[in-house]
């Protein structure tokens, strides 16, 4: 992560009027029956393709769609995700049965400029996730200039997202751009005081997460399961709760590292604990000294909301990933939900700047209705997680050249 954001050609460097323009983007969304269910990412590139409009480009979209495993398998097509693009977007939008080759050749000729084409799913071809750069030159041929605004699929090295921008001029697009950004602003150079607020199930899945975390940030919050471990590993009956027993050692050093770096971190003191996971469960709230042997915790008390509210309103920046309990089965989403508002409430005033992300978490502000309370809200899953753990993301790092 350490780069510039002056590293970076965005759609103000290039003159767009009668190129082609390769546009990488995430059109991998949910489809049901032939119909988008949720048009986020179709929406979210709406700013990139007006630009490319006004410059007085042809469009040609490049994207992935699910996991056909290499093989052309039709419940992978792009077809119906073409069709809802050009309804939001409200300009023509056709489609090209093939990535590559004169399909796709033929589908590009017939542009006019303002005019965009999705070409059928890039991992049609095993070549596209091996990034091999035969693949990579015959993606190249279709268009003059490349733009990723993929940020969700930063993290893989796939011809798509690194063979390309090797081989021509290349920038970011606008949500590309935007999602740098905010990203850098929140930890790379951020306003101090620097709360990170992680949950979720496990400390495993997010062990890299942690440990470049506590050399970062100011405060650590953590919740979820990944709480339950850290507070057994302190010696606390965690009862029946979910905890990862092989990873007790882990959390003691992580608490001990942190300590010698000043990053405090904040675990739960009360807990809401109830016998079965389901939605209205009867659930009581109890000390985390004194979870019941018959009980599991699903949720952090109101003591440990207070205690969060109040640590996280003396920060000026915040950055979440994952949930503070079983919030997809109420009354265990109370304190995900009150400090999702709270949060919200503190970025309406201008006092946070506020960045969150990964899948867990954008279901999680959605179910607060504070979806568009954060500062910056990231669609990317995997790629957000590696950014905050440090990791190079290929995809990045491929922007990260030549000028035009």
């Amino acid at each position: 992560m350490g780069f510039a954001l002056s590293n970076f050609l965005t759609l103000s460097d290039i003159d767009f009027k009668n190129k082609t323009v390769l546009l990488r983007a995430d059109l991998n969304v949910p489809v049901q029956n032939g119909r988008v269910t949720d048009k986020s990412r179709l929406e979210a590139i709406l700013p990139t393709l007006n630009e490319l409009c006004a410059g007085g480009a042809r469009i040609v979209i490049l994207s992935h769609f699910g996991r056909p495993k290499g093989k052309r398998d039709l419940d992978f097509s792009l077809e119906p995700v073409a069709r809802e693009l050009g309804s939001i977007w409200k300009k023509p939008v056709s489609f090209a049965p093939d990535c590559i080759g004169p399909v796709a050749k033929n589908a590009i000729s017939a542009l006019s400029p303002c005019e965009a084409v999705v070409l059928e799913n890039t991992r049609f071809y095993p070549q596209e996730e091996a990034n091999d750069p035969n693949f990579s030159k015959l993606l190249a041929e279709l268009g003059d200039v490349y733009v990723n605004d993929a940020f969700s699929t930063a993290h893989r090295a796939h011809a798509s997202t690194v063979g390309l921008a090797m081989l021509l001029p290349s920038a970011a697009g606008r949500l590309m751009q935007a999602e740098l950004e905010a990203l850098t602003k929140a930890l790379n150079n951020p306003e101090r005081p620097l709360a990170a607020i992680v949950g979720g199930a496990k400390i495993s899945s997010k062990l890299d997460l942690l440990q470049n975390l506590i050399s970062k940030v100011n405060v650590l919050v953590l919740g979820g399961g990944m709480a339950n471990t850290f507070l057994a590993a302190k010696g606390i009956d965690m009862g029946k709760s979910l905890s990862e027993p092989d990873m007790y050692e882990t959390a003691r050093t992580i608490m001990t590292e942190a300590k010698k770096l000043g990053c405090a971190i904040l675990l739960p003191t009360d807990a809401v604990v109830a016998s079965e996971l389901k939605a209205g469960a009867e659930a009581k709230t109890v000390s985390v000294d004194y979870i019941p042997a018959d009980k599991m915790m699903l949720d952090v008390g109101a003591k440990t909301i207070k205690e969060i509210k109040d640590s996280i309103s003396k920060c000026k920046t915040i950055v979440w990933n994952g949930p503070m309990g079983a919030f997809e089965f109420p009354p265990f989403d109370t304190a995900t939900n009150e400090i999702a508002k709270h949060i919200a409430d503190l970025t309406k005033q201008g006092k946070i700047l506020s960045v969150a992300g990964g899948g867990d978490t954008v279901a999680a502000l959605a179910n607060a209705g504070v979806s568009n309370g954060v500062s910056y809200l990231s669609m990317a899953g995997g790629a957000f997680l590696e950014w905050l753990e440090g990791k190079e993301l290929p995809g990045i790092t491929a922007l990260m050249k030549k000028e035009i």
